[in-house]
């Protein structure tokens, strides 16, 4: 299975992306958070100057933060950097809507969305709509300002079948946070290849799953401190989605529905306040602080991190590559370039 890091934007980011380049790592990824990170393209602009073969991703772009013109032009502006090594990932923008206290964008929109930006990207024209006005448009830069050349990877965020589905009609591939269920992979892959086939699109993408995870020592514990600190970040991405969500929360077990209230109390903030959000998403996909630790119930660490010895670990990633799953990109937030050189000798 190929490997790769996410990690969030700013500074510092291209220091690691040359460090993953090193180590042999396939792809390096930023997260398109603006409430909560820097601009992803900036990043990965310096990371595009300080590399020369690894791919790069936005992980993930939406329709709720950019016009298709903006982002293509963005994505485009990369490609001139890096040529063929950019992989765009696009999503109905479920943190980006989140932090601003938004819900995300429907499917369609993000359908419409991200074929604009496989248009344009490739020098294609594209409809362009504002309110009741709608008109074509395509590049029209004279010069090397933008690559429509080299191709872009486009990838679609699902955790259900309906976004899986718009993955097959675009020919593009799949992408994941924290979904480390093999079933569900294999469903997801599915639904993809059958949308694919009905609109004659490319029925091959490649799948990536973002990630934490931890390697236990011989005799630690599988619910500790340092495991907390390596995936806590992912899986109290999904109590704060509990604490937004009454019908998420409803589907939780006792023990994660309690870790929920807590959160809220922790937080200072109730499911009905105005600024919830502003409370929720503080360091948001960050090292988790000391006093969040015991809101990582055991549960939360089984669904959402890689935790085990070697072997276990081995185990899991090869049900997943079996379940369709062709890169695995992990997000390293203790030390992350000690975790990176530990990382890439674990998945050689």
């Amino acid at each position: 299975m190929r490997t790769g890091i996410v990690t969030t934007a700013g500074p510092g980011a291209e220091r690691l992306a040359a460090r993953a380049e090193e180590l042999g790592f396939d792809s390096f990824w930023v997260y398109d958070s603006p409430m909560v990170h820097g601009d992803p393209f900036v990043s990965l602009a310096l990371c595009a100057s300080s590399t020369h073969r690894i791919r790069l991703g936005i992980g993930v772009t939406s329709p709720a933060l950019r016009a298709a013109p903006a982002a293509a032009a963005a994505v485009s502006s990369l490609n001139a950097l890096a040529p063929g090594r950019i992989v765009c990932g696009v999503g109905t923008g479920n943190t980006a809507r989140r932090t601003l206290g938004m819900r995300p964008t429907k499917t369609a929109e993000l359908e419409s969305f991200t074929a604009a930006l496989q248009d344009l990207t490739a020098g294609r024209e594209s409809d362009h709509r504002e309110g009741t006005r709608s008109s074509r448009v395509r590049f029209l830069h004279v010069g090397p300002y933008v690559n429509t050349e080299a191709p872009v990877e486009f990838v679609v965020a699902a955790f259900g079948l309906k976004a899986a589905a718009v993955a097959g009609r675009l020919g593009a591939g799949l992408i994941s946070f924290g979904l480390h269920d093999a079933a569900a992979w294999s469903a997801l892959g599915q639904a993809r290849r059958s949308a694919a086939q009905g609109a004659g699109s490319a029925e091959k993408a490649r799948s990536y799953l973002m990630s934490s995870l931890h390697v236990l020592a011989d005799g630690e514990d599988r619910y500790g401190d340092p495991v907390k600190d390596s995936v806590g970040h992912i899986a109290l991405s999904a109590l704060i989605l509990g604490a937004e969500n009454p019908d998420f929360r409803a589907t939780l077990p006792p023990e994660e529905a309690a870790a929920v209230d807590r959160l809220l109390h922790l937080r200072g903030t109730t499911p009905t306040d105005p600024r919830l959000h502003q409370a929720l998403y503080r360091n948001y996909l960050g090292r988790i602080s000391p006093e969040d630790r015991e809101l990582i119930v055991p549960s939360l660490v089984d669904k959402f991190g890689l935790v085990g010895t070697r072997s276990e670990i081995a185990e899991r990633i090869t049900a997943l590559e079996k379940a369709g799953v062709d890169e695995l990109v992990i997000q390293p937030v203790v030390d992350p370039e000690t975790e990176m050189a530990e990382l890439a000798g674990l998945l050689a």
